[in-house]
């Protein structure tokens, strides 16, 4: 296998061509290398416990992580980092996704969207200054962008910057929220507008006159992370700290969010797999009628679904890890910096990204979720870890743009690709129009996994007419899809299904041909599972897309090939669950 030449997709390409196995990254596949620096982020999760979820603990635990290299395992060496590669670095956020609390949050705000506004858009006289100590934990970083008045609407900041008669300092005027890491924060990436009407970034150090905050908000969840406002009354900021451009404060802004959203994908895995384990030991130990609560079918249910959901989403991140680290390598090749082939890489699958911190964040909840309901009465409880868990997790769908807004972003940006002509989108569609109008292939299908990737390519065919057909309603002048949030929403629920199902059809095939002693069949019956109640969600979310624009004798041409790309066979459910919780309850702990 290490002779073929991987295929690597470019972002959102996924919907129009195959991969195979080879072509992505297993966690099987860790190194010595990798697996070391798995050991080590595990040992420090388990050293500092409960302490993440304490507040007066976090510059303590962010300055250990310094010493450790896990603040610049993403920075190159000349500024004091390691520049491990994408696939390392998502390990690392994997197990720290294990503590909660509030500490997460800290480490994925000083690490993403507080230091790389720097790494990708500062001078080298500004990436001398800070990355260094940001690096170590003697700096700590945080990221201003959301007002009182502009949310998911960032460009819409009303904080202002004006150029003093001198020409040497910006005066700063206007207010942040939520802002994350504020209160020990020492450096603050802020944006405003130059002049009223030029979106700009900044970065401002906290002993600047005119800088304050507000009290430490009092937060449903993630109380071990410090979140307040931040106010600027004629703060005088250098105009060598302008960052990036005059005007160009967007192109900062929504990188980054790149980074950020792929991040917390990522560190959902070891929040979700946590949940498994503390699930499935409770139902071990709790007994009612004289037996273990895991012996009953509608908790092992519960359990095979969270470990499903948490493969997917596993299967699904490494897969776009193992994207984002080829086309870095590919960039560096061509002799970009380590800074821009970071940065392009993320533009790159700007859509998988967006993608993922939707199933990320929806996969964290659902497991948290029914951890509680596992629990019963103590999931209620705070003497019970399931009720704190339960608070952390659900900002995940709100932070880094909310899931509608991530949803909606995944269609226009894979929309906009196309009409720029970095994806042929067209093509493909007109061809699955064409086969709509022909007889039904019915040919015999052979090989591994043959009726998973065939139901898969007709996935594909499936999103093709149905984001096709909606925009050929808006050239028309029937339709205005920005309007239509609803069906927006439709397809990005239909991306993201063929995505996962796709990812843990070439995970578990892959697995199938690595020389291991997995049980196979617990990884068939994920696979199956998975396919299965894709097949379901496919099928509606494409009849209601259609159903809210077509009607007459189109919707009836289009519900037809509905029901031509949805033909996957009936699943035992029920028995493929019960194998997945049985592995699961046997080993007490999450193990795929």
């Amino acid at each position: 296998m290490d002779t073929l030449v991987k295929n690597v997709l470019k972002g959102g390409e996924f919907l129009i061509k195959d991969s195979q196995p080879e072509d992505i990254f297993i966690p099987l596949e860790m190194n010595e290398e990798q697996q070391m620096v798995r050991q080590m982020v595990s040992d420090y999760v388990k050293e500092i416990g409960n302490q993440g979820k304490k507040l007066d603990k976090q510059v303590e635990l962010l300055q250990k992580a310094g010493e450790l290299g896990l603040l610049g395992s993403h920075i190159p060496e000349e500024y004091g980092g390691m520049q491990m590669d994408t696939n390392t670095n998502t390990l690392i956020c994997e197990e720290l996704g294990y503590i909660g609390g509030g500490f997460t949050t800290t480490f994925a705000a000083h690490t993403g969207i507080g230091m790389l506004p720097i790494l990708y858009f500062g001078t080298e006289a500004q990436k001398q200054k800070y990355l260094p100590p940001l690096v170590t934990g003697e700096l700590q970083a945080c990221y201003c962008l959301t007002e009182p008045s502009s949310g998911s609407d960032a460009l819409a900041a009303k904080t202002r910057a004006d150029l003093t008669e001198e020409g040497q300092h910006y005066i700063l005027n206007g207010q942040k929220m939520w802002i994350s890491n504020a209160g020990f924060a020492d450096v603050f990436i802020v944006f405003a507008q130059v002049d009223g009407d030029k979106f700009t970034g900044f970065i401002v150090e906290k002993d600047t006159e005119g800088l304050t905050l507000g009290a430490e908000e009092d937060k449903m969840g993630i109380k071990g992370s410090s979140t307040r406002q931040v106010f600027f009354e004629n703060a005088k900021v250098p105009a060598e700290n302008v960052l990036g451009d005059i005007g160009k404060g967007h192109l900062i802004a929504f990188n980054i969010l790149n980074v950020g959203r792929f991040k917390l994908g990522a560190l959902a895995i070891g929040g979700s797999k946590n949940a498994v384990t503390t699930s499935v030991k409770y139902a071990n130990e709790r007994h009612q009628f004289k037996q273990p609560i895991s012996n009953f079918g509608a908790i092992q249910y519960k359990i095979a679904e969270q470990s499903i959901r948490t493969f997917a989403l596993e299967s699904a991140t490494y897969r776009i890890s193992d994207l984002l680290q080829d086309k870095k390598a590919a960039l560096a090749a061509e002799g970009k910096s380590y800074s821009d082939a970071l940065l392009l890489s993320a533009e790159e699958y700007a859509v998988e990204c967006a993608l993922l911190k939707v199933y990320g964040s929806e996969t964290a909840g659902y497991v948290v979720d029914e951890m509680v309901q596992i629990h019963g009465g103590n999931g209620f409880s705070e003497e019970y870890p399931a009720a704190q868990a339960y608070r952390d997790t659900r900002i995940n769908r709100i932070y880094e743009g909310t899931n509608e807004i991530n949803r909606m972003l995944m269609v226009s940006m894979l929309l906009k690709s196309a009409m720029k002509g970095k994806l042929d989108l067209v093509g493909p569609a007109w061809a699955v129009q064409k086969e709509l109008a022909s007889m039904p292939n019915f040919e015999q299908l052979s090989g591994a996994y043959a009726e998973e990737k065939k139901a898969i390519k007709e996935y594909k065919k499936l999103v093709l007419m149905v984001a096709g057909a909606a925009v050929k309603q808006q050239m028309d002048g029937n339709l205005n899809l920005k309007e239509e949030q609803e069906i927006l929403l439709n397809i990005a629920d239909m991306m993201i299904d063929l995505f996962n199902v796709e990812s843990i059809q070439l995970r578990v095939e892959k697995m199938s041909q690595l020389d291991t002693k997995v049980e196979q069949e617990v990884y068939d019956a994920i696979l199956k599972t998975y396919m299965s109640d894709t097949n379901a969600r496919i099928q509606k979310n494409a009849i209601d897309a259609l159903a809210s624009f077509a009607d007459g004798d189109l919707l009836k041409a289009m519900l037809m090939g509905v029901k031509r790309f949805t033909k996957y066979a009936p699943v035992n459910v029920k028995a493929t669950r019960r194998l997945i919780a049985k592995k699961i309850i046997e080993a007490n702990e999450y193990c795929l």
